[in-house]
């Protein structure tokens, strides 16, 4: 009993230790046929090129970011066993799903109209992965967070959805800190709050001076998933 009591207590020990350590997910690998190819690809996305680096004929990585991302893609020659175009459900996450579309189709970019899934239905053949097995024209009626989308392919067929976050859920990220992954979400996060403080405005009938720190505790409380001042 006292050896069973000890690893118990080690296991714990051990639990507590690796809470403490962060594990920060950065990269998805993905299959290509044509390195090239897809290398001219995602940077005609405009993302941004970390590394291309090659060992010999029979090796090659190359490193992919999106803009504001804190994780990238890889692909390249002997990186992977995994067949090309079979990466699908690859979630590239934006403040405004109309803006991010059309900036890909400006660029040549062939991606789907922006759709909405049948609430409460998870079955369906429009597409075999979460969220686009049934597929419903234009974006969510009410604009809730996570409920739009839009997809499109790599020249492989590997699969990416845009989807539309505008309110996290609680808990997703720490409540303590309000940070903005680009110039661009905060512009879009600080809308938010002038339409919401417009709103706030016309409640109480008046023009309100305090407006700076009404902003600041709506766009921390969007952030953190917590309710926004009214």
């Amino acid at each position: 009993m006292a050896n069973v009591d000890y690893e118990v207590g080690a296991s714990a020990a051990n639990e507590t230790k690796a809470i403490k350590v962060d594990m920060k997910f950065e990269i998805v690998v993905i299959p290509v046929s044509d390195v090239d190819r897809a290398k001219a690809f995602y940077a005609r996305l405009g993302w941004r090129l970390d590394a291309d680096f090659a060992s010999g004929d029979d090796f090659r990585v190359i490193q992919f970011t999106p803009p504001g991302s804190g994780c990238s893609v890889i692909f390249g020659k002997n990186v992977t066993a995994a067949a090309p175009g079979s990466a699908q459900g690859l979630y590239l996450i934006v403040s405004d799903i109309d803006a991010a579309r059309q900036q890909l189709v400006d660029l040549g970019i062939e991606v789907g109209e922006v759709f909405h899934g049948a609430n409460g239905v998870y079955t369906g053949t429009d597409e075999p992965y979460l969220f686009g097995r049934i597929r419903v024209s234009g974006p969510d009626p009410n604009h809730g967070s996570y409920r739009s989308f839009a997809s499109f392919r790599d020249p492989d067929g590997n699969g990416w959805l845009f989807q539309e976050l505008t309110t996290r859920l609680p808990g997703r990220i720490d409540s303590t800190s309000t940070t903005y992954a680009s110039t661009n979400d905060l512009a879009n996060a600080m809308r938010r709050a002038a339409a919401a403080h417009g709103k706030h405005e016309a409640r109480i009938g008046k023009a309100d001076a305090n407006w700076p720190d009404w902003y600041a505790e709506y766009m921390a409380s969007e952030q953190s998933g917590k309710e926004p001042p009214q």
